[in-house]
């Protein structure tokens, strides 16, 4: 059941029940255009991933800016945009199990979907589902890329798959699916650039070892908000899969530009609006976000704007905030916002979100894919 939304349009920010995720509309579209505006003229396509975001409204907004389509992780993501309207979707993910791979068929009839495998019974699986449904599926094959979690190896074991695809007739060879993600969070500048370098390195090999054995390659697609820089500029990615850089999160928040200082490339937008629910000592403050309202497996939120406040602890309904000065101005029934360790998990904790502008409130979204985990 989609519960109510926490706000009305118009309402002042701190008319905005709690918790609730709310989203700085100025900082999300600066957002939205710097990623734009940063590959603009080099030569790669946008394909952001939803989900980070998992609404088919942020999804168009992303393609009016010139994205080509989106990606997602399961058929159910992949539906919620489709039925939203979004009409090209990668599903960077392998898709195993008759009930699945028939729901992806449906969907390929009324949008271009893509799919991902890294094992010849997957090809085989996705050509009978899609000769069933009497589609063509394009496809790519996964490389492991050092994050060591799906995808065959560079070389010899992805050209074996790409000749299975080609001979399949329902199934087109698409490209390669080359996301390095744990290159992502690689906490300086250097230390992500030597790991897209390695990246790009496996990728174009495998690119020129197809292309010598007659099967174009002509999309590598991957990359994400922490390295995208490198793939965009790298010669051998064609599209881009970044997904966290219209929010941001406190841990992308520890990544370090070429200086040396916290990264500056996009600015948080997306916090948890939390209340003051209790204030027992001069200490501690308890806010009404914990578990059930944040993700944390990458660690607590930040404590936006409270230089004085930091998030110790959750447990399922409570965030404790420890104080460090009496003169902290927190108080029973204050609220605040919390910047979230890792956004993607946060979002799929709600069902709505609610944009501000300033202190009003703009707009209000419906994460219309929260949930959607199979």
């Amino acid at each position: 059941m989609t519960t109510r939304p926490p706000a009305e349009i118009g309402m002042s920010l701190d008319e905005v029940d709690t918790p609730a995720l709310i989203v700085d509309l100025d900082v999300f579209e600066r957002n939205l255009r710097r990623l734009a505006d940063r590959v603009q003229g080099a030569g790669v396509r946008l394909r952001p991933h939803a989900k980070t975001h998992k609404c088919p409204v942020i999804a168009l907004k992303q393609m009016e800016l010139g994205a080509v389509g989106v990606c997602c992780q399961k058929v159910s993501e992949a539906e919620a945009m489709v039925y939203g309207g979004v009409k090209d979707v990668l599903v960077t993910n392998e898709i195993v199990g008759r009930q699945k791979l028939r729901r992806l068929m449906a969907l390929a009839g009324s949008a271009r979907i893509g799919v991902c495998v890294d094992d010849p019974a997957q090809i085989a699986d996705l050509e009978t589902a899609a000769a069933e449904a009497g589609v063509t599926l394009p496809v790519h094959v996964e490389i492991n890329m050092g994050g060591n979690r799906c995808g065959v190896e560079p070389g010899e074991p992805a050209l074996a798959l790409a000749r299975r695809i080609g001979d399949a007739p329902h199934l087109t060879f698409a490209g390669l699916q080359a996301y390095h993600g744990s290159a992502q969070h690689l906490r300086t500048w250097d230390e992500r650039q030597k790991a897209i370098a390695g990246a790009v390195e496996k990728a174009a090999m495998t690119r020129d070892l197809l292309s010598a054995n007659g099967i174009p390659c002509d999309n590598i697609t991957g990359a994400g908000t922490g390295t995208f820089e490198f793939e965009a500029a790298s010669g051998v990615y064609t599209e881009l899969q970044c997904g966290s850089y219209i929010f941001m999160d406190a841990d992308y928040g520890r990544n370090l530009d070429r200086d040396g200082a916290p990264t500056r490339q996009f600015e948080p937008s997306l916090f948890v609006w939390a209340t003051v629910m209790s204030r027992p000592t001069e200490e501690r403050a308890i806010v009404d976000a914990g578990l059930k309202a944040l993700g944390m497996d990458s660690g607590p939120p930040t404590v936006w704007d409270e230089p004085a406040a930091t998030y110790e602890r959750a447990s399922d309904e409570h965030g404790r905030l420890g104080i460090t000065t009496a003169t902290n101005r927190l108080k029973l029934g204050d609220k605040v916002k919390l910047v979230p360790g890792h956004c993607d998990p946060t979002v799929n904790l709600y069902d709505w979100y609610v944009g501000i502008r300033g202190e009003r409130v703009e707009a209000v979204w419906p994460i219309t894919a929260r949930g959607a985990v199979y």
